[in-house]
Order: structure tokens, then C-alpha cells, then sequence
């Protein structure tokens, strides 16, 4: 739709030199209302593009739909009433299979809340790990450590928009067995980005997501460990710092969660089994001749 990016002026001031007008590249931010059956759901606020993954993904996310079959198709329509409004492409309604769990008023009126700040407490962390279709405890997925160091560079490469803006949020998902970037995703939630991808992973027919990664470029807080565990992913990676109830998520759910991964060193908050440290990683000298290796 090419609203990602918008021009809008300003006044550049740099101490010793003075003020200059000049045109800055803004990351586009607007609202979204995701409608089921023309029935309103949920508002949040995103980066256009990639509406209809944002979408899926959000209803992966809250255990609305788990499977490609579950979900028929999406349209951008107009406003309020949609009668003849004009279509602004921030309502999108999507239709989903039949049989397929339809929330109610109380379930919408709860939607409004987690789509903007998330939920949080002890009973929303029992509903996750009781609601999600997948159990991430049988997922054996184990990576190196200086790979996934290498993570946070390889996201960042893939963020166009960031390079404009400055100012947008990204996801990336990786093959843990093979190291291929499978999709990156850019927003200035990072809520909506790891829907984006997971919307993506959906359509595709890749849920659950056994063996991959989940690189994120701002902090891990509980609702991107939600994502994750109702997508089946096992490892997030996050260049910055997990939230507490973030990291009991992911030891009860099973998740790996790492965090401040910069440069060569990072945090494995939970389920650290899977990160693997070679000798050098772990500051291990090999045995000289003669000597028995420990």
C-alpha cells in the first residue's frame, strides 16, 4: 500500500551549527480494527502491510485458530457500519472455517485491552499454558550459542524500513537446523511484528514451528513469550531484557528465553538446555600434552 513511510518536516537543530528545515522519514502508524464476520474483535495500532498475517496472527496468539484450515480469507473494508464508508484499509474482516470457535462480546471487550498492552498475572500465565495446542517440552531443538549470536546482525540487515525511520520494531524467524532466514517482519509495535510472522507461518502451513528461532529487536516482554509458546516456537532470542513474568512463562511453558544478546555474550533466562557452548564459548583451555582433559 506504500504507507509504511511518510515525509513530514521539521526543524534539524545542531548545537554550534543552528537550525535548518528539512523533510524526516516517519514510520506510519495507524489503527487496525480486526473484525470476525463483520463483527468487531480487536484495535490495535500498527505499521500498514501485511495486514491479513497481522491478523492471523493475533488470533493464533489468543488460541482463536491454530491450523491453515482454520482460516478462510480476509478483506479490507470500509469504516464503522462499512455502509459506503470510505475504505481507509484499517478494517480488515475475516472469515474463518465452519466450526471454528467465534468469541463472544466478553471475549472482544477483552481483545481491546491485550491488543494494545498485554496481559499479565498468574491466571493469564495458567490460561497459556493451558490453552496452547502445542507442548514445547518434546521439541529437542538445540543451537549454538555463536549462532545465535549472529542473530540480532542478520535482523537488523533485513530492516528497510528501519534504515529510513529509525523507528520500527522487527521479528525474524530462523531455521534452527539450517540457519535460513524464513521471514522478517518490521512494525512500531513488536507485538504486531511477531504476529506479522506469525500470520506468515500460518499461511504457509508451518504451524507449529518446531525448530526455529525467534529473533525480536527490543526486549521480550510476557505477551511475546504468549506468542511464541501458542505458535510452538522453542527458542526466543530478544537483544534486549526479558520481564520476569516473561521469563516464568517460558520455564513453565518450556521455551528457551534469551535475552542481551550483544556481541558475544547473552542470557538464557529459561531452558538453557538447548543452547549449546562449545570449549572456547566456555573459556575452556585444551589440556596440554601429557595432562589429562577435564
Amino acid at each position: 500500500m506504500g504507507r509504511i513511510t511518510t515525509l513530514r518536516p521539521v526543524t534539524r537543530i545542531a548545537l554550534g551549527e543552528g537550525a535548518r528545515r528539512r523533510a524526516d522519514t516517519l514510520a506510519v502508524e495507524e489503527p487496525l480494527e480486526i473484525r470476525i464476520g463483520g463483527a468487531p474483535l480487536a484495535v490495535t495500532m500498527r505499521t500498514p502491510g501485511h495486514d491479513v498475517e497481522l491478523a492471523i496472527g493475533f488470533l493464533v496468539s489468543e488460541g482463536v485458530i491454530a491450523h491453515r484450515d482454520d482460516f478462510r480469507s480476509a478483506i479490507h473494508c470500509g469504516g464503522p457500519g462499512t455502509g459506503g464508508a470510505e475504505n481507509t484499509y484499517n478494517v480488515l474482516d475475516a472469515t474463518l472455517a465452519a466450526g471454528v470457535w467465534l468469541p463472544g462480546a466478553d471475549e472482544a471487550r477483552r481483545f481491546y485491552t491485550t491488543s494494545s498492552c498485554g496481559v499479565c498475572g498468574k491466571a493469564s500465565v495458567d490460561a497459556v499454558r493451558t490453552v496452547s495446542p502445542h507442548d514445547l517440552a518434546v521439541d529437542a531443538t538445540e543451537v549454538d550459542a555463536a549462532w545465535i549470536a549472529e542473530l540480532p546482525d542478520r535482523l537488523r540487515a533485513g530492516q528497510a524500513a528501519f534504515e529510513k525511520t529509525g523507528g520500527l520494531h522487527a521479528a525474524g524467524l530462523f531455521d534452527a537446523a539450517t540457519g535460513e532466514q524464513l521471514v522478517i517482519r518490521e512494525d512500531v509495535g513488536r507485538h504486531n511484528a511477531v504476529d506479522k510472522v506469525i500470520g506468515w507461518a500460518l499461511q504457509e502451513g508451518r504451524l507449529p514451528l518446531r525448530a526455529t528461532v525467534l529473533q525480536v529487536s527490543g526486549r521480550a516482554s510476557f505477551e511475546l513469550v504468549q506468542k511464541a509458546v501458542m505458535a510452538g516456537i522453542p527458542i526466543l532470542s530478544a537483544v534486549s531484557a526479558p520481564s520476569s513474568l516473561a521469563a516464568e512463562l517460558a520455564e513453565e511453558s518450556g521455551l528457551t528465553l534469551i535475552g542481551f544478546v550483544r556481541g558475544s555474550s547473552m542470557n538464557v533466562y529459561a531452558q538453557e538446555q538447548r543452547v549449546r557452548i562449545d570449549a572456547q564459548a566456555r573459556g575452556e583451555v585444551p589440556a596440554r600434552e601429557g595432562q589429562a582433559g577435564r
